[in-house]
Formats: structure tokens, sequence, C-alpha cells
């Protein structure tokens, strides 16, 4: 095999995913401030953060997921050249968007009483719901931010999402740091002043972008506002067949990680925190995937539009090596510091000891949880979703939390129970979505 001709795509691929690795890693980054500035107030805090925020993931992957549909059709009209298609996707993508951040706001509102009857412990709920019904406000920003974001990153623009989340961060360690604690005039809050950094740094990344694009001239005919006589029904549809199954992908994989905070809850204060721990460190990991991924849909989707289907699939199994030798020095990273990354977050002794045994695990699947989403970018770029949601489905609920249940609670293997299965249904994933690009492609190839 003559590695050359995919290790030549390296360095293009990093152009494209790195600002985006950053801009996902920002909202990462939002809940790392959050849970290390927390967890200097005690276990209990820090569980509340977990708890309120596994709400807010679910309505997190539903919205991301949905507005990802944006990139690979804005990324097919710009390998075709055509503007006007671009401006078309773009519009109806921003009015879904903000819809759709309306809607999750509502929904996560409505859901924090559901808190009161999961079997969680009494003052982690008493601390959570505050947290939530002030962090679920800011799903109406977020999404019109990343109508804006993922449209630049479909015309391959990703460094205008990085910048924007950027901004966010500073904002959110500023105000968590005057809000949680207290400084000069501002009051101590603690968890609810974290909830208000969230919020307002939310706000700041979405008028920030929407500030810096208006003032690019190459954006402008992109941003000639729809009349409403041009809604169109079939363009609104397309983006809801792609983003929709999208959306059912991100939810299947971030709703078994939510269900191991929820079972993780009802072993106790000290699991639920630890828990926090490991699935903050493994979502920062996961990030850089993420932003893997969204350059194999770029890639893909341009490809895709010139109907150059043997580029398309060496570019991606370029995408697919680079990727996992990126998660292979991670997993080598969670194994070697597994009792030191702890240390950042909390000083409980058990809450720490009970954070490396899972880091162990974490480290395990770092490999398969980043090819997976790398795969599934190449999917997304294919516009090939239906299929792949089946598959998520199977390797995430049919598959990996039966196990986790089985072993971390009828086998009383607890935590660390729980994230075996993860490592399962991950690696399962990832098994099938590559068997599933490997004959789309194959099959592309043969047509031409």
């Amino acid at each position: 095999m003559n590695l050359k001709k995919y290790t030549s795509e390296f360095k293009y691929n990093l152009q494209l995913a790195i600002p985006v690795m950053i801009g996902h890693l920002g909202h990462v980054l939002v809940g790392l401030a959050d849970n290390i500035m927390v967890g200097r107030l005690g276990a209990a805090p820090l569980a509340a953060v977990s708890l309120g925020n596994s709400f807010v993931f679910i309505a997190f992957s539903l919205g991301i997921g949905f507005s990802l549909a944006i990139t690979p059709l804005i990324a097919e009209a710009d390998g075709e050249d055509d503007i006007e298609k671009g401006r078309n996707i773009f519009q109806h993508g921003l009015i879904l968007c903000t819809v759709l951040g309306v809607s999750m706001f509502l929904m996560l509102l409505f859901a924090t009483p559901i808190m009161q009857h999961m079997g969680q412990p009494p003052e982690v709920v008493e601390l959570a719901i505050p947290y939530l019904e002030i962090v679920a406000f800011s799903m109406i920003p977020l999404m019109i931010f990343q109508a804006f974001k993922q449209f630049t990153d479909g015309l391959s623009q990703t460094k205008y999402g990085m910048h924007a989340t950027i901004i966010a961060n500073i904002v959110n360690v500023v105000l968590n740091f005057v809000l949680i604690y207290g400084f000069w005039i501002f009051p101590r809050l603690e968890l609810v002043g974290a909830a208000y950094g969230t919020l307002f740094s939310r706000f700041a990344m979405m008028i920030f972008i929407i500030l810096i694009m208006y003032s690019k001239d190459k954006f402008i005919p992109y941003f000639k506002r729809l009349k409403f006589a041009e809604i169109q029904k079939s363009v609104l549809s397309k983006i809801i067949n792609l983003g929709f199954p999208t959306a059912m992908q991100m939810l299947f994989e971030v709703g078994i990680f939510t269900a191991t905070v929820w079972l993780a809850g009802t072993l106790g204060t000290i699991d639920q925190a630890a828990n926090q721990i490991a699935l903050n460190l493994s979502s920062m990991t996961f990030m850089i995937a993420v932003g893997m991924g969204v350059a194999a849909t770029i890639r893909v989707g341009n490809q895709k539009g010139l109907k150059n289907y043997l580029d398309l699939r060496r570019i991606s199994f370029s995408i697919f090596l680079q990727v996992f030798m990126i998660e292979f020095v991670f997993a080598i990273a969670f194994f070697a510091l597994k009792d030191v990354l702890p240390l950042a977050y909390i000083d409980n002794i058990a809450v720490i000891k009970t954070a490396a045994s899972l880091l162990l695990i974490a480290g395990l699947f770092q490999l398969s949880d980043g090819f997976q989403v790398v795969v599934l970018g190449a999917l997304r770029g294919l516009q090939d979703v239906k299929v792949p949601t089946y598959l998520t489905f199977i390797a995430y609920w049919v598959v990996g939390f039966p196990v986790s249940y089985l072993l971390g609670k009828t086998y009383g293997w607890g935590s660390q129970g729980l994230w075996v299965g993860l490592l399962v249904g991950l690696t399962t994933s990832a098994i099938l979505l590559f068997l599933r690009f490997n004959y789309l492609t194959n099959k592309l190839i043969k047509k031409t």
C-alpha cells in the first residue's frame, strides 16, 4: 500500500479540521470551566452540574446533529459553484435552526421536574434544577450560532466558528470567576453563577459570528434575505430529511452516555461526580475527532459535487488513518495520566480513584469513538444518513446499553461496568459504519 497517497492529504485535512476542532472544543471547554470551578465547591455541586448537563447534552445532540445537515449541502453547492443554491440552503437552515432552538429551550424547561423522579441524590437534584432552568435558555443563541457556523464550514471557511468560540470561552471564564465565587460588586451565586456564565457566553458567540460574517464581502450574496414567497417546502424537506437522521445518530450516541450519567447517579454522589470528570475529559478528545469528521463531510461533499469518486474514497481513507493516529496518542495519554487528570477537578480522594478507573476504559474506546465519528462524517458528505441511523441505534441501544446495564447494575461492577458497555457500543458502531462506507464507495466507483 502506497501510504503517501493518503498522508499527502494530512496537511489540508488539518487545515480544515483544526478550526472546527477548536470550535467544537469551545463548547466542551465551557463545560470544563464550569466543572473545574464548581468542583471546588464539593462533590454534590459537581454532581449537580453532571445531572443538569445530561439533559442539556440530549438537546445539544439533537440541535447540533440537525444543524450538521447544512454543511454537506453547502459543500455540494460550493463544489458546483452555485451561490444561489447555497443561499437558499443557508437561509432555510437558519430558519429551521432558530425554530429548533426555541423548541429545545421549552423542552428543557418542561423537563426539569423529571429530575425529582429519577432516583438521584436529593441534594444533587435541588442544586441541578435552577442550573438547568438558566442554561436551557442558551439553546436559542447556540442554535442560531450553529446555523452560521455550519454554513461557513460548508464553504471551507472553518476559522470563523473557531474565533467565536474562543470569545465565548473568555466571556465564560471571566463570568464564572466573578459569579460563582463572588467578586467586587458581583454576588456569590455558586451553581447559578456558572449557569449565567454559560448563557451570556453563548449570546456573545452568536453576536460575534454574525457581526464578523456581515463584515466580509464574500458572504454578502448568501445573506440576501429570503422573501416569504421564496420559502420552499422542498428545500426545508431536504434539510430536514438529512438533518433529522443526523440528529438521531448523535442522540443515540449522546443518549447512551447520558444514560450512564443517570445510572451512575443511582449509585451515589461519588460515582456521579467521577462519571462527570471522565465524561468531560473524553468529550474533549471526542471533539478533536468531530473536527476531523466535519473535514470528512466537507471534502466528501466537494468530491460528490465533482462526481470524482476515486478521489473521494482516497481522501476519506486519509482522514480515517489520520484520526486513528491522533486517537492512539490520546489513548496513551489517558492511560498514563489517569491518576493526575482528575486532580484538576476535585480533591475528593474517593471521586479521584473512581474517575481514574473510568479513564482507563475511556482510553480504550478512544480509537473506536474517533473512528466511528469520522466515518459518520464521510457518510454525511455522501448524504447517506438513514441507514447509518439504524446502525448507530443497533450499536448503542441493542448492543451497548444492555451491556452497560447488566455489568453496571445487575452484576455490580458499578461505574466501570457502565463504561465497558460504552466501549462495546462504540466499537460495534465503528465496525458497522465502516462496512457501510466501504460498500457505498465501491458501488459508486463501479458505476463510473
